[in-house]
C-alpha cells in the first residue's frame, strides 16, 4: 500500500516540498498530492510587478510536475481534521466537495494580507498579498487620472517594493508612503541614505512616525491626528497565517501558526508538517523565522528531507536555516541589497543601486527556477518506504 502525503498550498515552500518528496522517495511507494486553488505558480515576490501593469511569465504546474509523479488537485482547502486524517477541499470547476485521507500531511498554505484590525482596511484598501489582490489593484491604477493620491501604508519590504513601484510606472501620481517608524529603520546607514535618496527622487512623500488608525474611501488617518488623502490605499503593514489551522487540535501560537520541532513537524501531530509562513519555527539564536521566501525554501527543504528520511528509516538530518541578505527592489532600476547576520539583523555591508536590482532580479528567478527543478543537485537515486517506518525513523533519529 503506498504512503499517502498531501500537501496543502504550492507557493514557494508547498511546490518545493512536493517536488522535493517525488524525487526523494520511490514513485510506487508513494503517492503525493498537491492542492492548491490556481493552475499557475504565483511569484509572490513579484506581485507589486502585477500590480502597476507587468506580465509575468506564466508558470503552470502541471508542465512543472509533468513525469514527477505528483498528482495537481485543483481545488480549495476548507478543512483540515487531523484527528480523522482527512482534508476538505471544493473544486474550484465546481461544488463538489471531497475528503481526501493522508498518511502524513504537510500544511503549506501560507499567509494573507492582515488589516490589524484597523477599521475601514477590508472596506477601501486594496491588497498585494495574493494575485487577485495584485489584479484588483492593477485596474484600479490603470482608471486612476493623473495627479490622484495614492498611499502605501507599511513601511516593510512589501511597502517599499510596492510604493517605489507605483511611483515610477506612473510618475503623474500623488505616491505616498505612511510608515510606523522612520523610513528603513532596521537598515545599515548606508542603505538608509540610499532608500531615503531613491524616494525623493520618485517624489514619494513620506510620512514617518504615522501609525495609521483609520482608512476611508478618500484618505487615511494617523494615530497623531494627521489626515492624509488617499484615492486609493494599498495596505502592506504585514501578514496573517491562513485560518483553517487554528478550528484543528494543532498546537499552535497566538497568531495561528503551527508550532514545529527543528524538523518542521508538528509537535503535537508527528504526522503533520508545517513549512512556510504557516509554521512557527526558530533559527539561529532561537529567534522565530520571519514570513519570509527566504525562511520559507529552506523550512521546506527540511521538511521534505526529513519526511523523507523517517520513511525510508534512515537518518533524519538537519538543514541549518540562516538568513545572508534582504533584497529590496526600488523600482526597476534601483534596488537594495541589506546583508545581514544569521539571526538576521543589518550589517554596515551593502549594494545599491543597478547592481542591486539586477542582484534581486537574479534571487527572484533564481526562487522561481528551485521552485520548478526543486531536486537540481540531488542524487537521482530513490529511496523505498519501509514498513513501520515511523518507528525505524524514530530510532535512527534517536541514534543520531
Amino acid at each position: 500500500m503506498q504512503h499517502r502525503i498531501v500537501v496543502l498550498g504550492a507557493g514557494y515552500t508547498g511546490a518545493v516540498v512536493a517536488g522535493r518528496l517525488a524525487k526523494r522517495l520511490h514513485r510506487e511507494d508513494v503517492a503525493i498530492t498537491l492542492v492548491n486553488p490556481e493552475p499557475d505558480f504565483v511569484e509572490r515576490v513579484r506581485l507589486h510587478q502585477l500590480a502597476v501593469g507587468q506580465d509575468l511569465t506564466p508558470r503552470p504546474f502541471r508542465e512543472m510536475f509533468a513525469g514527477t509523479g505528483v498528482a495537481l488537485k485543483l481545488a480549495k482547502v476548507t478543512a483540515v481534521d487531523v484527528d480523522r486524517k482527512t482534508v476538505t477541499v471544493t473544486a474550484t470547476s465546481g461544488p463538489e466537495r471531497e475528503d481526501l485521507e493522508y498518511d502524513t500531511l504537510v500544511y503549506a498554505l501560507g499567509s494573507g494580507w492582515n488589516d490589524g484590525g484597523v477599521p475601514g482596511v477590508t472596506e477601501h484598501a486594496h491588497d498585494i498579498a495574493g494575485r487577485p489582490g495584485a489584479l484588483r489593484l492593477r485596474e484600479r491604477l490603470a482608471r486612476l487620472e493623473a495627479g490622484r493620491p495614492v498611499v502605501v501604508v507599511g513601511g516593510g519590504l512589501t511597502g517599499l517594493e510596492a510604493a517605489t513601484e507605483i511611483a515610477e510606472t506612473r510618475p503623474d501620481l500623488d505616491v505616498a508612503l505612511a510608515v510606523r517608524g522612520g523610513l528603513g529603520d532596521w537598515l545599515s546607514d548606508k542603505s538608509r541614505a540610499h532608500l531615503r535618496k531613491v524616494v525623493d527622487e520618485l517624489g514619494i512623500t513620506v510620512h514617518e512616525h504615522a501609525a495609521v488608525t483609520a482608512v476611508a474611501a478618500d484618505a487615511v488617518t494617523t494615530a497623531d491626528g494627521r489626515t492624509v488623502r488617499a484615492e486609493v490605499t494599498v495596505w502592506t503593514t504585514g501578514f496573517a497565517v491562513h485560518p483553517i489551522a487554528g478550528a484543528t487540535t494543532l498546537e499552535l501560537t497566538d497568531s495561528g501558526q503551527i508550532v514545529v520541532d527543528a524538523t518542521m513537524r508538528s509537535v503535537s501531530h508527528p504526522d503533520v508538517y508545517a513549512v512556510g509562513d504557516a509554521a512557527m519555527a526558530t533559527g539561529p539564536g532561537g529567534k522565530p523565522l520571519r514570513m519570509s521566501c527566504a525562511s520559507g525554501v529552506p523550512m521546506a527543504w527540511q521538511a521534505a528531507d526529513a519526511l523523507a528520511a523517517r520513511l525510508a528509516g534512515t537518518k533524519v538530518r538537519r538543514i541549518p536555516i540562516r538568513y545572508f541578505q534582504q533584497c529590496v527592489s526600488l523600482g526597476r532600476k534601483e534596488g537594495l541589497i541589506q546583508f545581514v547576520t544569521a539571526d538576521d539583523r543589518a550589517v554596515d555591508r551593502a549594494l545599491t543601486g543597478r547592481v542591486a536590482a539586477v542582484y534581486k532580479e537574479l534571487i527572484c528567478k533564481g526562487a522561481a527556477w528551485g521552485v520548478a527543478n526543486p531536486t537540481a543537485g540531488l542524487p537521482s537515486r530513490r529511496r523505498r518506504v519501509v514498513r513501520q517506518a515511523t518507528r525505524i525513523g524514530a530510532r535512527a533519529e534517536a541514534a543520531a
